[in-house]
């Protein structure tokens, strides 16, 4: 189906080719050397993940600056939300775990540009710091999702994708990044 250069194509359309046109191209990759292996569909999962994580960290950003708040990371945004989560203080190993980033010096140095930022505060308890989100850390956190509501949701309802459909893929989601963080440990010990 070839589009006109100012008719863009319906999501379905583009989400997931005939299975016909799909047998003469072979599996959509980015490492053929990969997707010739036993498990083709996994390389072609892999290429799924990798522009999937680069077009939302894109989203992220791009929407929290329409919120207002330009210059956040992908992975601050994401720190800010998971602050945000629930109205609770949160301990800055929490976040880390929650978010899995692996090095602590990642969250720090988010921690300290959204507290100077104005968007949390922070207090000592003990050893720990404990980050909580500040008023106008919600309200951004309340803007970025009523962008997310009109922009993106628009676009995805297009889809057709069930809520039913949309959870199938976030499970699945979690179990590849536990078979990848246990890969990754087997593979620190070569």
């Amino acid at each position: 189906m070839a589009a006109r250069p100012d008719k863009a194509l319906p999501i379905a359309a583009i989400a997931a080719p005939a299975d016909a046109a799909r047998a003469d191209i072979g599996p959509v990759v980015s490492s053929a050397h990969l997707a010739s292996g036993r498990s083709p569909g996994l390389s072609e999962v892999e290429y799924g993940m990798m522009i999937a994580v680069s077009a939302f960290n894109r989203w992220m950003v791009r929407c929290m600056a329409a919120a207002g708040l330009p210059g956040l990371s992908a992975t601050e945004v994401a720190i800010l939300h998971s602050i945000a989560h629930r109205g609770r203080e949160r301990r800055m190993a929490d976040i880390a775990l929650v978010l899995d980033i692996e090095d602590t010096h990642i969250v720090t140095y988010a921690i300290r540009k959204l507290e100077a930022a104005g968007l949390i505060t922070t207090r000592r308890a003990g050893k720990e710091k404990l980050v909580s989100i500040s008023d106008a850390g919600f309200d951004a956190c309340k803007r970025y999702g009523q962008l997310r509501d009109k922009l993106l949701l628009d676009i995805t309802s297009e889809a057709r994708i069930s809520e039913d459909k949309l959870s199938e893929a976030a499970a699945l989601l979690r179990l590849l990044s536990g078979a990848y963080n246990q890969a990754a440990r087997a593979a620190a010990t070569f």
